[in-house]
């Protein structure tokens, strides 16, 4: 009869962990350098294996974790927004905060806009890049990693701001976007920032501008939105790992537990930095309570 406690001490065998957006994005790295470091905690015995489920922004690796089993065995990677923005966006979303219990925050990131070779070399700021962009309708568009994401809705908040028409152009994640931007088919993408740093290393694209509250570390000759006068797209997204619902509490505190160590290894820290994310553990209590505040922050904007 105590057969199952003793197997649950002992950790589950296999945790796959669901993340909606391509490989190569920023997310998707957090997802794989922390599930590598879960093998031989208390929580799983083996690395999590990564499931990509790209499209519709990000909600299909969601609406799959609904439904899977309540034990522990499947988590979903997901950017705060598809819980806190999405709600307010879409009339028929086919899942509800509520059918998710938070895990940890996993990492910081800030979202930037990044131009490529359509547009001339001479814009160099945000502010040229909107009077470019007035200049130009028929090139005046941003790509973003999907309908109704966070850089979706910043994109839309710098347009109504500037009074510019930029049109939306969305994408299956954000490396799709980035290969058109980089390859001279769209002028702009709004994305994480840390998805433009190789590109930008290499001069392939510019950074115009990020969304956090201070420049990024990551890039610190990038002015804030803020700094150019966009105070509205002050933002810190983050991606945090969910569970099922109905997961008992001891399996969700293992979990968090795991992730959190993991997010302490050297070469988690050192991936994450590649790709301009912030590491960033939390107890299940207070990535809830973030969320909370990221509901209530967004609704009126929305």
């Amino acid at each position: 009869a105590l057969s199952p406690l003793v197997a649950r001490a002992q950790g589950l065998d296999q945790v796959k962990i669901l993340y909606g957006f391509p490989p190569g994005s920023a997310g998707d790295s957090v997802a794989r350098r922390v599930g590598e470091k879960l093998a031989g905690s208390a929580y799983t015995r083996n690395a999590a294996v990564v499931e990509n489920k790209p499209g519709a922004g990000g909600r299909i690796a969601l609406e799959t974790l609904k439904v899977a089993p309540a034990d522990g065995s499947v988590l979903a990677l997901a950017p705060v927004s598809a819980l806190s923005v999405y709600p307010y966006i879409y009339n028929k979303l086919s899942y509800a905060p509520t059918d998710f219990a938070q895990v940890s925050i996993g990492a910081i990131m800030h979202h930037g806009l990044a131009v490529g070779p359509m547009v001339p070399a001479q814009v160099k700021t945000l502010k040229d890049f909107l009077a470019w962009a007035k200049a130009n309708p028929a090139q005046a568009s941003y790509g973003s990693p999907g309908a109704g994401s966070m850089p979706h809705l910043l994109g839309v908040l710098l347009g109504l701001r500037s009074g510019v028409d930029l049109k939306h152009v969305p994408y299956r994640g954000t490396v799709p976007g980035i290969t058109d931007l980089v390859g001279g088919q769209i002028a702009s993408t709004m994305n994480p920032s840390g998805d433009y740093l190789s590109y930008a290393k290499a001069g392939r694209l510019r950074t115009l501008a990020t969304s956090g509250p201070q420049r990024s570390p990551y890039t610190p000759n990038v002015p804030t939105f803020a700094e150019e006068g966009f105070g509205d797209l002050t933002v810190e997204e983050w991606f945090g790992f969910y569970a099922p619902a109905k997961t008992p509490a001891p399996v969700i505190a293992s979990a968090s537990a795991a992730i959190n160590q993991a997010l302490k290894d050297k070469v988690v820290l050192d991936s994450l930095a590649l790709v301009g994310l912030i590491p960033h553990g939390t107890t299940p209590e207070e990535m809830a309570r973030s969320q909370k505040a990221e509901f209530e922050r967004w609704g009126p904007l929305v």
